[in-house]
């Protein structure tokens, strides 16, 4: 049985997203999904730093979350994805 490549399987288009912290960027995506979730990396305070005096921060990535729903009056690329305020 043949298997088809993800790549293959998938239709890529372009997509913007409106609003929130990643307003204006261009991406692709496969499959038209409903939400995008974009995050931001937030450094937690280092070992040895007052905020952190038993050194947890070590070792441990923290990042903000942002989600965007895919607008569903957009029917052709560039898919049009708006920041949702409320979540998560």
């Amino acid at each position: 049985m043949d298997r088809m490549d993800s790549n293959e399987a998938s239709r890529w288009e372009s997509a913007v997203l409106d609003g929130g912290p990643a307003d204006g960027l261009r991406t692709r995506v496969a499959d038209r999904p409903h939400i995008l979730q974009v995050t931001r990396p937030c450094p937690p305070d280092g070992p040895g730093d007052p905020g952190d005096p038993e050194g947890l921060g070590a070792g441990v990535r923290v990042s903000a979350l942002y989600v965007y729903r895919r607008d569903p009056r957009t029917d052709r690329a560039p898919l049009r994805y708006t920041f949702d305020v409320a979540s998560p």
